[in-house]
């Protein structure tokens, strides 16, 4: 079982940075993807972000050129560095871990708030 800790997150004003981490734990050998995603109130949960254990990366057109995704392999953590923050990123954040048998781990969850 894996196990993903989230830190990060809390309130900005557009156009502010923030960064979120992400953790993993237990079995960790056996991830092949690590991905964010976002769920805004009323609707449904949607991918940020993707890196793969090699450190192939995809985005969200909505995020692309503002976000990075990252991962320090050393410490089995990932990170979001979102940046030019707009309202519309205010959302809770959520990283997911895919293994090699395609069973899906997901993190505690982070609000990140954009004010306007």
């Amino acid at each position: 079982q894996v196990q993903l800790v989230q830190s990060g997150g809390g309130l900005v004003d557009a156009g502010g940075s923030l960064k979120l981490s992400c953790a993993a734990a237990r079995s960790t050998f056996i991830i092949k993807a690590i991905c964010w995603y976002r769920q805004a109130p009323g609707k449904q949960r949607e991918f940020v972000a993707q890196i793969s254990t090699i450190g192939t990366t995809d985005y969200s057109d909505s995020v692309k050129g503002r976000f990075t995704v990252s991962r320090d392999n050393a410490k089995n953590t990932v990170f979001l560095q979102m940046n030019s923050l707009k309202p519309e990123d205010t959302a809770v954040y959520y990283c997911n871990a895919v293994d090699i048998y395609d069973y899906q781990y997901w993190g505690q969850g982070t609000q990140v708030t954009v004010s306007s």
